[in-house]
């Protein structure tokens, strides 16, 4: 202790000794919570880089679902214009089918008319 200080009384000493106390409580708890804040902050960090990690493969699995399903709608398109060119041919030859059918009931009438007539 300097020499022009007077000494405390154990009063004075025990009330400068408890508010030290308290000061010291008080920093620890600060201390603490910075901790836990920078913990929390550390994780959050984590947390938003599998985010973005997340999204990013994300949009690629969307390209190539966007891709898949345009080559599926091509395909589908071909097959359907295939399906329309075969029914056009299959009306054709039906069409034809029975052209032929009458052709043929009528050669046949010709020629049964014919031996029908002869002596």
């Amino acid at each position: 202790m300097p020499k022009d200080e007077e000494p405390l009384s154990t009063a004075d000493a025990l009330q400068q000794w408890r508010a030290a106390e308290r000061t010291v409580a008080v920093a620890r708890r600060g201390r603490l919570a910075a901790e836990a804040a920078a913990v929390a902050a550390a994780e959050a960090a984590e947390a938003a880089s599998a985010t973005a990690a997340a999204a990013q493969e994300a949009l690629a699995s969307m390209a190539l679902a966007e891709t898949s399903a345009a080559k599926t709608a091509a395909a589908a398109k071909a097959a359907a214009l295939a399906t329309q060119v075969d029914s056009a041919d299959a009306d054709a030859e039906a069409a034809i089918a029975e052209v032929e059918e009458v052709e043929a009931g009528r050669r046949y009438q010709d020629a049964a008319s014919r031996a029908a007539n002869q002596p």
